[in-house]
């Protein structure tokens, strides 16, 4: 004897094709609320000036090690868009859109990659979590936060994200795990960019989704077109108010592309197909929104001119914050490390010290 016990499927959400034409039946609320796209695209672009900026500094020697966000500005700023004040929010190392919608400023973002851990002070939200760049650990930062909120009977959510390589971790199925057992306030979005650095999607797994490994755990699972910034919102939204009412954590796949090397410390153009890049790029979110807007009227030439103009001055403006920012004193890498600095780190600091002045 056979029979089946269980049956699942995953939901797909688009609202824009890729030439920014609505598509379906159902036209969502959002998609006619044009002063806020208009408000979303305008970060959208900022973002990708900014990103282009950081990337230039760090190719002049003023920036370290920096990971671009292009391509992912859709995802991004879905995501912050559809979180309250008083969520949390726990990244990875690129989520610049979110962070900026969420109040870190620029100058902050460009401190923490020029070597300034004063760049994870952040101006928004205190308490979401600093940059996480060991590989999925900040889902579990993020479910230990939702339980935190459950045991405190707090209506805030914890929302995480994990890259398509990063989703391979034991961390995110123990969160996912933590998450569907104790019934957390919770969401993971887990960005499939196609490329964990050199390795693709392909030779990651054989599954026809990242969105079902949170069916293993019993949990909503969603995939989404990354690259619309209404289904990211929408979708988002559902998942953090399902959340905060009681309703669990959401597991959503956000499928974009990574339009730039993994850092500039990657050469993407070793492993990665031109073609596949070209073609990644008539999908874009940025040039998608702005098709819709025009297409209904709402944007046009003029505006875009003025709006970059306005986004490189915002730019110069951070990195003149981030360039006239005085360094950190030696002493500052000892400072925050214990509340009583053990004695061979003592020893340390204090010749550090006597170096410095000797210099």
């Amino acid at each position: 004897m056979s029979a089946t016990v269980a049956s699942f499927s995953i939901e797909y959400h688009q609202f824009l094709d890729r030439d920014g034409h609505l598509i379906g039946d159902e036209v969502p609320e959002l998609a006619t609320d044009f002063d806020e796209l208009i408000s979303i695209y305008k970060l959208m672009v900022q973002t990708r000036t900014f990103d282009y900026k950081a990337i230039a500094l760090q190719r002049t020697g003023k920036l370290g090690t920096y990971a671009s966000c292009l391509g992912h500005e859709a995802v991004q700023i879905g995501i912050g868009s559809a979180m309250r004040a008083e969520d949390c929010f726990a990244p990875m190392y690129r989520e610049y859109g979110t962070q900026l919608y969420r109040g870190v400023k620029m100058s902050e973002i460009l401190l923490y990659w020029g070597g300034d851990e004063r760049g994870s002070d952040f101006a928004g939200p205190r308490h979401d979590f600093a940059w996480c760049v060991p590989i999925a650990t900040q889902c579990l930062h993020a479910a230990g936060a939702a339980l935190a909120f459950k045991l405190r009977d707090e209506k805030r959510v914890a929302v995480t994200v994990v890259g398509d390589g990063g989703s391979s971790k034991g961390d995110v199925l123990e969160a996912m795990n933590a998450g569907s057992a104790y019934d957390l306030p919770l969401v993971i979005v887990i960005i499939n960019n196609q490329w964990a650095i050199s390795v693709p999607r392909s030779k990651q797994n054989h599954a026809k989704t990242l969105a079902q490994k949170g069916l293993a755990a019993g949990l909503p699972s969603i995939q989404v077109d990354g690259n619309d910034y209404i289904a990211c919102r929408l979708v988002m939204e559902e998942a953090v108010e399902r959340a905060r009412n009681g309703g669990g954590t959401t597991v959503i796949e956000m499928i974009t592309y990574r339009l730039s090397d993994h850092t500039t410390a990657d050469d993407a153009s070793r492993y990665r197909p031109n073609a596949e890049v070209e073609e990644a790029w008539k999908s874009e979110p940025v040039a998608r929104l702005r098709s819709y807007l025009e297409s209904k009227g709402h944007w046009d030439d003029t505006k875009q001119a003025e709006l970059e103009k306005q986004a490189a001055e915002m730019v110069d403006e951070a990195v003149q914050v981030y360039m006239n920012t005085p360094s950190p004193g030696i002493a500052s890498m000892f400072d925050y490390m214990f509340a009583e600095l053990p004695h061979d780190l003592q020893a340390q600091k204090e010749f550090a010290l006597k170096e410095a002045d000797n210099a």
